[in-house]
């Protein structure tokens, strides 16, 4: 990998974002031989110190088996800190109101060796950045970029400073606000949830365990506990904006109490891990009217944006990129990677997965938002009911295992 500053590029893919999906996307392509540019926005400041001890990461992923398989075979889950990645071996889902339904998932009943596994923002990062220094591909170039055309052969992007990168394929990997989509001209349906992840990390005084706890309100929103190693766990409380404010404006130790009153004695006393590390961000689906524009494909948040009440927003971006690179990799030998009907496989192999996890998330956000007293009877009697069904069980979370 090399970081380059000279005013004119030229690459078979240019990738506009900085996050783990770009990196990932970079890695892989390279991998398949393809040249790449990666455009990320100019360094804000300096890294932190090799070897330096690490405060746990407040935003984490739990990555499920698709992303697993896709991080080994680019050698990139070898290259994690282990001893900081959860497996999640159970989630338990709670109801709510005095006859609370619930509904219970295991790795044993779902006949693999774990659900899923807990990795924060930052661990995957140092390793992504660590497997693209061995990957002599991929350049970096630094900038903000101002304008994207599209012209027969080739697609152009033009940074503030003159600078121009050429590719076959520029891949918006840039977020839910994507400036990729934006110069495309791409419209979205959006709808704000008037929800925040508030999301901050805990000690807690009982072993969880390995297991998940999700709960499920109407009035406080959706509250999950994560399991991260040893007896710490990640928060993350889907709140709507009244108390989201509400929970900014507490001292941890406060929030530690607020959710005493949903795990009980499950977990025991909880107690910050880092008291000043709190942060929340606004929730809301956006739909993209396409994936893809002439010589330009859309993947992560750029592409689909959801509730993070099944954790799998990150999944889903890493659900593109397999798709992706399948495509590429089998279409004929004439076309190029930019090619239109290329493209329009990508977006047909992607459609079905996205669809049904927006319209799952989204419909759980409303049923459980819905404060009326026979919507709630009839969800908890519909929790007790799926957790009676094996057969059903399995096949939702094999679905959500990625498999």
């Amino acid at each position: 990998m090399t970081t380059s500053t000279s005013a004119q590029h030229r690459s078979d893919v240019c990738i506009v974002g900085n996050g783990a999906i770009a990196k990932t996307a970079a890695l892989g392509l390279a991998q398949a031989g393809h040249s790449v540019t990666l455009l990320v926005p100019p360094a804000r400041g300096p890294a932190q110190a090799a070897g330096a001890e690490r405060p746990w990461d407040v935003r984490v992923y739990a990555l499920n088996h698709t992303a697993h398989e896709l991080l080994s075979s680019l050698k990139v889950w070898g290259a994690l800190d282990m001893a900081r990645v959860a497996p999640v071996d159970s989630m338990l889902v709670h109801g709510d109101g005095e006859q609370a339904g619930g509904l219970a998932f295991d790795a044993f009943s779902a006949h693999t060796g774990t659900l899923a596994w807990i990795v924060e923002d930052s661990n995957l990062m140092q390793a992504l950045d660590a497997a693209l220094k061995f990957a002599p591909k991929v350049q970096v170039v630094q900038g903000r970029a101002e304008k994207l055309v599209e012209q027969l052969d080739t697609a152009t992007v033009r940074l503030d400073d003159g600078t121009v990168i050429e590719a076959e394929l520029v891949l918006g990997a840039d977020g839910r606000e994507s400036w990729v989509r934006g110069q495309c001209g791409i419209g979205i349906d959006y709808r704000s949830y008037h929800q925040r992840a508030v999301v901050a990390n805990f000690a807690c005084e009982k072993p969880h365990h390995g297991v998940a706890y999700q709960w499920f309100t109407c009035a406080e929103g959706i509250v999950a506990l994560l399991p991260l190693p040893g007896n710490r766990v990640s928060l993350v409380w889907s709140a709507p904006e009244t108390l989201a404010e509400t929970l900014m404006g507490e001292s941890q130790g406060e929030l530690a109490i607020r959710l005493g009153q949903f795990a009980q004695d499950k977990l025991g006393a909880l107690k910050p891990l880092q008291p000043e590390n709190v942060k929340a961000v606004p929730l809301a689906i956006v739909r993209p009217h396409s994936i893809v524009a002439p010589r330009v494909a859309l993947v992560g948040d750029a592409a689909h944006a959801v509730h993070p009440l099944a954790g799998h927003g990150m999944n889903l971006g890493f659900g593109d990129l397999v798709d992706l690179f399948k495509v590429l990799a089998e279409r004929e030998e004439h076309r190029s990677i930019g090619d239109e009907r290329v493209l329009a496989r990508y977006a047909r192999a992607r459609k079905e997965d996205v669809l049904l996890m927006q319209l799952a998330t989204d419909g759980l956000e409303r049923l459980f938002s819905a404060n009326l007293e026979p919507v709630r009877v009839i969800r908890n009697l519909g929790l007790n009911l799926l957790d009676k069904l094996p057969m059903v069980k399995r096949r939702l979370i094999s679905h959500a295992m990625g498999k």
